[in-house]
């Protein structure tokens, strides 16, 4: 008689899965915070707010993925920081608004589940959580053989936050003059990989291990640093003064970004030259010999956050943000158009 088919044999093992779970527990316990009041493994994930100090506490969510930055992971064979990328692409597109992120929850898919590797990616997604003040709640891992290529997996996840109402950060007070200060990104931290992967392994012929003329590392390692997490000093920079917009520069880079924080009436100034642009992004356009326009909609250029304030409030944000660690810029300002919202290079 033949034995019987199986849900491991059709490619599912729950056994990993349950190992997976143990595995991961003491990560999602050291990013705890007030208000986790569940445990993982649980159908859902419990969060009790306390929002006392708010009048009118507003629940602000966001949703994203790493996208074909994964690529490179699996062809480094490194997986502990897209998780960082991960939360990062979340939590920096609901602290724009003002809002502190509260919990996270991650989806992961992959053709089969190996405990370790998904360890390592969840210990990205801790950290993250940890690095932005939230709690790791939850999650959903799903096996789906025939969907994936064998050692490779996908990753998306959310984000839920608060905010007073009365606080809400929408841009609607942006006025001609004021200043726009720009917070340095780490390289491109989780955009257009797939313009970048193709210049560099397509067309220049690059692998992981290259080390091309102007990077300190490796094209693997330069292309896997993981998105900056500008929560603490966007929040602390909220405390202390009158944020009139942020906006995450992200998919369509400074061109695309800034214009979705401004009122009618208002454009962005930006000024050349005034930031440090990181060596990886000469590589890319020289190396696919990309116009400039196009590299401006495309990649953050080095600017992670784009920060908007008085003029008189300038100096202050700038010394802030420098006395936080975080590296800053004087990019530009606002100006009036009889246009749309738009960004002008200088």
């Amino acid at each position: 008689m033949k034995k019987g088919l199986t849900y491991r044999s059709a490619g599912v093992d729950v056994a990993e899965g349950d190992r997976f779970v143990e595995l991961i527990k003491p990560l999602v316990k050291a990013t705890s915070r007030k208000g986790n009041i569940g445990s993982i493994g649980g159908f859902g994930g419990l969060f009790s707010g306390n929002f006392k100090s708010m009048k009118k506490p507003v629940l602000v969510s966001g949703t994203d993925g790493v996208g074909t930055k994964l690529k490179v992971a699996f062809m480094v064979d490194k997986h502990d920081s897209v998780g960082i990328d991960l939360v990062a692409m979340c939590v920096n597109d609901i602290v724009v608004m003002g809002a502190e992120p509260l919990f996270f929850l991650d989806y992961l898919a992959t053709a089969s589940l190996d405990a370790k590797k998904g360890r390592e990616i969840v210990k990205g997604i801790a950290k993250g959580c940890r690095d932005a003040g939230c709690s790791l709640i939850g999650g959903e891992t799903a096996e789906m053989p025939g969907m994936y290529q064998e050692g490779e997996y996908d990753l998306a996840g959310f984000t839920v936050g608060v905010v007073d109402k009365k606080k809400i950060i929408d841009g609607k007070r942006v006025r001609a003059g004021d200043a726009i200060i720009g917070l340095a990104s780490n390289g491109i931290h989780s955009n257009g990989y797939s313009l970048a992967r193709k210049v560099l392994f397509d067309h220049m012929k690059l692998t992981v291990d290259s080390r091309p003329a102007g990077l300190r590392t490796t094209v693997g390692k330069e292309l896997l640093k993981p998105t900056r997490i500008y929560v603490k000093p966007i929040l602390s920079l909220i405390k202390n003064f009158d944020l009139r917009a942020i906006a995450h520069i992200t998919g369509g880079g400074i061109t695309g970004n800034i214009p979705r924080v401004l009122p009618p009436g208002t454009k962005a100034v930006i000024k050349r030259g005034s930031w440090r642009v990181p060596p990886i992004f000469k590589l890319l356009k020289e190396g696919g010999n990309i116009e400039e326009a196009e590299m401006m909609r495309t990649f953050n250029a080095g600017i992670g956050m784009a920060v908007i304030v008085k003029k008189k409030d300038r100096e202050g944000v700038l010394k802030a943000l420098k006395k936080s660690g975080q590296s800053a810029f004087d990019i530009g300002h606002i100006a009036k158009t009889d246009t749309t919202p738009s960004v002008e290079y200088i």
